[in-house]
């Protein structure tokens, strides 16, 4: 089978991560995988939510926004404020992101503060769910790294990695990493998140007027395994490269997160 780009089944897209592209965040990467291309934010704002301190909850939380800018897809997307209301699509994506997230860090940890996780799509071609989590991921380590060099924090409040990435039946085979055309005409859409140990945070799968086997969901699943283990080394490159530490507090977080 060949691809529409000419990728094998298992390759995923060239993904890269420039780190600073929002410098009043505490900590941001523009990811890319492939022409899909997210800014991720994290802002840490020295406060909690209001229901928290009314619940008496101790730690911090972590929240996330999604939005896909107008000019990111072929045609005009309108910006949620002209509807009044932000559409169930980006609402669902969001509570995905910050669900996701949370998961890896620890809030009691992370104090009396909230992180805001900002994912704002540039450029659509097929996954921008799954870049947002991999940079939002990104971007969180190193807002939170940054926290440690200003001492802050003692520890760091991320326990591992989290990384997502879509898997799915094209042409009656297994593929990794779906871009836009191969996601339109998928008979199968997997949606994975996982922990740089391979363990599941959300899968979110589904026939597109198709059914699938367990072999063919098992096939799936070994893919995103793949894929997440190539992320993972992505990944803590760029929160390395972003040097937001001294070195001591580097070499801290270079032993968290390799274990």
């Amino acid at each position: 089978m060949t691809r529409p780009d000419g990728r094998s089944y298992d390759q995923l897209r060239p993904i890269s991560f420039q780190h600073g592209i929002a410098p009043h965040a505490t900590g941001s990467v523009l990811v890319s995988f492939g022409n899909t291309r997210v800014i991720c934010a994290a802002t840490i704002q020295e406060d909690i939510p209001r229901w928290m301190k009314m619940q008496k909850v101790g730690g911090g939380w972590l929240t996330a926004e999604y939005n896909m800018l107008p000019y990111s897809t072929l045609d005009r997307k309108a910006r949620d404020i002209t509807r009044g209301k932000i559409d169930g699509r980006s609402s669902e994506i969001q509570r995905l992101i910050g669900r996701s997230l949370r998961a890896v860090v620890d809030l009691k940890a992370l104090g009396h503060r909230t992180v805001w996780l900002d994912c704002d799509v540039l450029q659509a071609d097929g996954g921008t769910r799954t870049a947002s989590i991999t940079g939002g991921c990104v971007a969180v380590a190193i807002a939170l790294n940054k926290l440690i060099a200003e001492g802050k924090l003692r520890t760091f409040p991320m326990k591992k990695l989290i990384s997502g990435i879509s898997a799915g039946i094209f042409q009656n085979e297994a593929i990794l990493d779906l871009d836009y055309p191969e996601d339109k005409h998928a008979s199968v859409d997997f949606n994975v998140v996982m922990t740089e140990d391979h363990e599941f945070v959300e899968v979110q799968g589904s026939g597109e007027e198709a059914v699938f086997s367990s072999e063919q969901m098992d096939a799936m699943l070994d893919l995103a395994r793949k894929g997440v283990s190539e992320i993972t080394e992505l990944q803590k490159q760029a929160i390395l490269d972003a040097d937001q530490a001294s070195p001591g507090d580097l070499a801290s977080l270079v032993d968290a997160i390799n274990h």
